[in-house]
């Protein structure tokens, strides 16, 4: 498995931080996806949890946040040497908001059979450089997909809002 700049130890750590998102997440009925945005001296600098639920709007996506707070520490939206760490694939909006925040790679658990950017990659290749990002998938794939799955089958038992 390849690994961020930061080695697969530290990428396993900064996965189980955005994990602990996840969780938080979970426990507001959002689908618990976590991120959290490293900076290049290995310090995370943004972080957050799906709260398109309470929001109201996809914009939302944890990837969304911690991106959006990252940029706010280091009062600049350009997250140049950055990486994220987010529990499932992003969709083409994320990916498309990670490129354009000219942030050096991403580092996801899940794959996304419905919505992941390697859907739509082909659609949006000539608008935005892909092969300046960097991505690697499955750190803690399992732990990821377990939640992922246990939220659905939950929403399902109530009859609740498929999300």
């Amino acid at each position: 498995m390849k690994s961020s700049i930061f080695g697969k130890d530290k990428d396993f750590f900064f996965m189980q931080q955005a994990m602990s998102y996840a969780h938080q997440a979970y426990q507001h009925n959002e689908v618990p996806i976590g991120a959290v945005v490293v900076c290049a001296q290995g310090t995370i600098v943004g972080a957050g949890y799906n709260q398109v639920e309470l929001c109201h709007t996809q914009r939302a996506h944890a990837e969304s946040i911690a991106i959006e707070r990252a940029g706010a520490s280091r009062h600049d939206w350009r997250l140049n040497g950055c990486w994220l760490y987010v529990t499932l694939e992003p969709c083409a909006m994320c990916i498309s908001l990670i490129t354009l925040s000219r942030m050096q790679g991403v580092v996801y658990a899940a794959p996304s059979p419905l919505f992941g950017y390697r859907l739509d990659k082909e659609a949006a290749i000539s608008v935005y450089n892909r092969g300046l990002l960097c991505t690697i998938e499955g750190v803690m794939q399992e732990e990821a997909s377990t939640l992922l799955q246990h939220f659905f089958q939950q929403k399902r038992k109530v009859g609740g809002n498929s999300t």
